[in-house]
């Protein structure tokens, strides 16, 4: 069973979004890379974060792993709001862009993203990673596979 099949098995995508904000659960990968949903929305989700030196590359800093988590997270959350309680996804194609390379100074970020087009097989999404002061340090573009569960 899903984390959002636990939380709200038979509604809509953005109906289990919402109660798995309300639970104030984690899926795996948030409590692994320490990240929350934070904002839900019809085609729009936002996810914070604030890097450690446990997603450190061997050069020093964040690993492009990390931004590309929580762009890849945010695009998938936004696309879960719109469907319906008989549909799911996956990711087909991440895009990203890295624009400013993060460090633990960094402090706590923030990936938003929203749907560009749904549609019935494929949905198109696009995110953009800031920090606390608005600087943009990546962004992301997104096709997503919908299909029937």
């Amino acid at each position: 069973m899903t984390l959002a099949d636990e939380a709200a098995p038979a509604l809509t995508g953005l109906e289990q979004m919402r109660a798995m904000l309300a639970l104030g659960r984690r899926p795996a990968i948030g409590e692994t890379m320490e990240f929350d949903l934070v904002e839900i929305d019809a085609g729009r989700a936002v996810f914070v974060g604030t890097p450690t030196a446990r997603v450190y590359n061997p050069i020093g800093s964040v690993h492009g792993g990390y931004a590309a988590t929580l762009l890849d997270s945010a695009c998938g959350c936004a696309v879960h709001s719109l469907l319906t309680a008989d549909q799911a996804y996956t990711t087909l194609e991440l895009k990203v862009s890295y624009l400013r390379a993060m460090t633990v100074d960094t402090g706590e970020v923030r990936a938003e993203a929203t749907v560009i087009k749904m549609g019935g097989r494929a949905a198109f999404t696009e995110a953009r990673l800031t920090d606390a002061q608005g600087r943009l340090l990546a962004t992301a573009t997104s096709t997503l596979l919908v299909m029937q569960r």
